[in-house]
């Protein structure tokens, strides 16, 4: 009795795989990569006096730093081009405003010759002031053009000495510019400014933040962000949203970045044909300190202001990225020259900050639209669930109800044997 039962089980959690496989649809094709540039990658390492500290495996941060350095040079891929800049490491004296100006690329972004990029690390040695800010700028500056993932690796054991060119504050400069560049962070043995400081950084840009207080930790974490940016990846359109649908740009099918104000409406607009579906979804990120208790409301209306669908979703300080989606479905038309429909997309933010935080620039937005062929009558995945996959789920209905009486017949005859003997 217990192997039917589990049999049973197992043959219901399979059917249930298989139905559900089948239910989902083919995702859209809108912002897929298409892969012909090269990925880029800017690897900032800080090279002030303070890395000369011998706290690393018995080592100085720099002696750490450089072996690291070496294995992911031997380790990046070859279709990524790689670049190294540096921070603090020419000037020794006292002067602020000379030492808060230096950073250089040690070696430019682009093939890497290994044997090149390694004698030129091996030169390097603990200097002066901790430019981060100043070195973000020229970072994102050796990453300019080209349409291929662009991230920067900082690598600092210390917080910025150059203030008030406050790097957080430069790094959402560079998230506002949608150019798709990612600041990844990681810190050598770290403080809790240092921390703080490294993690605004990351998170102004969707990048990461990681300790590292092992050389073998440094490695391996360099070379996962490395090897990371030679995944395909999407990069977003920089658009500009209006204050009214009037004024509205009309977007193709895509993935596209934005600023919002606190509490403003940006509004986006377009075309559906009829037979067509829009689909959209929108992103807001809060990449300062924000206030609990916010909001992301997204609405599909006409030109002339009527409601069409809307889509919003509520937040409570737990997360730092809001999302909601909408779907409207245009039906078809018995005109065969029946015109496009205007639909404006309007997205509204509800999130506030407390005095001193800075609002400017606006929230990072990031916001897809997919307009496809609408679903047909008989395999509407809106209305069904399952669109093509029902005569399937049928099937393999009718082939789990034929085993069970099968295996009921067999267990029953089987049973009467054991009792006859």
């Amino acid at each position: 009795m217990i192997t039917r039962t589990r049999l049973a089980a197992g043959a219901c959690a399979l059917l249930a795989a298989l139905a559900a496989g089948m239910a989902f649809p083919v995702g859209a094709s809108a912002g897929e990569p298409t892969g012909e540039d090269a990925p880029k990658v800017d690897l900032v390492l800080d090279v002030s006096g303070s890395m000369r500290t011998r706290d690393i495996d018995g080592g100085t941060r720099m002696a750490a730093a450089k072996q690291a350095f070496n294995e992911v040079l031997d380790a990046t891929p070859e279709e990524v081009q790689l670049g190294i800049r540096t921070l603090g490491a020419d000037y020794p004296g006292d002067d602020r405003k000379t030492g808060c100006k230096d950073t250089a690329q040690l070696y430019p972004v682009g093939p890497l010759d290994r044997t090149e990029a390694k004698t030129a690390v091996a030169t390097l040695a603990p200097t002066g002031w901790t430019p981060i800010g100043p070195a973000l700028l020229k970072a994102a500056d050796d990453l300019d053009g080209g349409a291929g993932s662009k991230r920067i690796v900082l690598i600092s054991d210390g917080e910025d000495t150059c203030a008030p060119l406050d790097p957080c504050e430069v790094a959402r400069e560079i998230a506002a510019k949608g150019i798709g560049l990612t600041i990844d962070t990681l810190g050598l043995v770290p403080n809790t400014k240092m921390r703080q400081q490294l993690s605004c950084i990351a998170e102004a840009t969707g990048g990461t933040y990681t300790s590292v207080e092992h050389t073998d930790e440094l490695t391996d974490k360099v070379n996962q962000l490395v090897d990371r940016a030679a995944d395909p990846v999407v990069t977003p359109v920089a658009t500009e949203g209006a204050d009214e649908c009037a004024k509205a740009p009309t977007l193709k099918s895509g993935l596209y970045t934005d600023r919002e104000e606190f509490g403003q409406q940006r509004w986006y607009r377009v075309d559906v044909e009829p037979g067509q579906e829009l689909r959209a979804s929108v992103s807001v990120g809060a990449d300062r300190a924000v206030n609990p208790s916010y909001g992301v409301l997204l609405r599909a209306v006409t030109v002339h202001g009527r409601e069409i669908v809307r889509g919003e979703a509520a937040g409570n300080g737990r997360t730092d990225v809001l999302s909601t989606g909408l779907r409207y479905p245009k039906a078809e038309s018995d005109e065969d020259d029946a015109a496009a429909e205007a639909v404006c997309l309007q997205v509204t933010n509800s999130f506030s900050v407390a005095s001193g935080v800075k609002t400017t620039p606006g929230l990072p937005l990031e916001l897809t639209v997919d307009v496809v062929d609408g679903p047909g009558d008989s395999d509407d995945v809106a209305a069904f669930g399952l669109g093509r996959g029902w005569w399937l789920l049928g099937l393999l209905v009718l082939v789990g109800f034929v085993a069970g009486l099968l295996w009921g017949w067999l267990s029953r005859w089987r049973f009467a044997i054991w009792r006859t003997n």
